[in-house]
């Protein structure tokens, strides 16, 4: 597996990028004021995220997908791990996520690997997604903040 930043004159993994968030107006938003980075195998892209600047010293894994049908092989941690290097090389001292109060298996994974939960921004999903996701019978409405320090 390599993982590489994506050109400004390639097309994005669009398709993967929404299974993160389903809003195709805000990914576009970020991915213009972000660093994305495609996991790619064979040539066929299996993950991905986006880094953005949000405060002095702070980067944040604004999106990060795998596909389906790579889920469960480590590409989310190693995705995790690229994503604390390269904001390491870009000088930033601490990496912020976000995630879905009802996506259980991300919460695990990224307090698994470092991050701390530092907030809860209520009503969230809410205030910003139109339809009503439900996950492992759970509707997710908020959104839960984690943090580490790098």
């Amino acid at each position: 597996m390599n993982i590489r930043q994506l050109s400004v004159l390639e097309n994005p993994p669009m398709e993967l990028l929404l299974t993160a968030d389903p809003s195709r107006q805000i990914v576009e938003e970020y991915l213009k004021r972000g660093y994305g980075y495609v996991a790619e195998m064979k040539n066929q892209g299996i993950g991905v995220y986006v880094l953005l600047p949000t405060r002095p010293q702070t980067i944040e894994i604004v999106n990060l997908a795998v596909d389906e049908l790579y889920r469960g092989k480590e590409i989310g941690r190693k995705l995790l791990q690229h994503a604390g290097s390269v904001a390491q090389t870009l000088r930033y001292r601490t990496l912020d996520i976000g995630t879905g109060n009802s996506s259980i298996g991300q919460l695990a994974l990224y307090q698994k690997y470092g991050f701390r939960i530092v907030g809860v921004d209520r009503n969230f999903f809410l205030r910003h997604d139109e339809e009503n996701i439900i996950e492992n019978g759970i509707r997710c409405t908020d959104m839960i903040r984690l943090s580490q320090d790098i």
